[in-house]
């Protein structure tokens, strides 16, 4: 089990997370950029080595009612590893100008896999179209046959 310092330690690595400290010597980080009314990505670390991340959003992960996981016995990899997914998840997406590009004045749905790669669902010219950067990925008649090709290749929605 990492001691609170070395929890501390890998929490304030993550310059995108703010520090609030709270009663009882415990600490919370927040995200203020969060997408999601969640703003504490880091509840209640405890210099006695508990604490909670928020991953409600995130799959792989069991979670309490508040979408909370019980950090106490990670190790620094899997702390690491739930941070980084967390504020991905909750970050904003900020389009590229090559994004900008292609997506112009129409509505977008971003899928998101584990790993982070982004495909970008358009419908144009009366069809669905993925594209992955600027790269044209498939095309679909149907909305639903888009979301279950996105679905099959383990992406999720944003």
């Amino acid at each position: 089990m990492l001691t609170f310092n070395e929890k501390l330690a890998i929490i304030e690595s993550y310059p995108e997370l703010e520090r609030k400290d709270v009663s009882l010597k415990r600490v919370n980080f927040q995200l203020p950029e969060s997408i999601s009314d969640k703003k504490n990505i880091v509840y209640h670390l405890h210099p006695n080595g508990n604490g909670f991340v928020y991953a409600g959003h995130l799959d792989q992960y069991e979670t309490d009612e508040k979408g909370m996981v019980n950090i106490r016995d990670f190790s620094a990899e899997q702390l690491r590893s739930i941070l980084t997914e967390s504020i991905a998840a909750l970050s904003p997406l900020e389009k590229s100008t090559n994004e900008e590009a292609i997506i112009g004045e129409l509505q977008e749905e971003r899928w998101v896999d584990e790993e982070g790669n982004v495909l970008i669902l358009l419908y144009e010219n009366e069809v669905w179209n993925i594209y992955f950067g600027l790269n044209l990925e498939e095309s679909f008649d149907t909305y639903e046959e888009a979301i279950a090709f996105m679905q099959e290749e383990g992406f999720k929605q944003r």
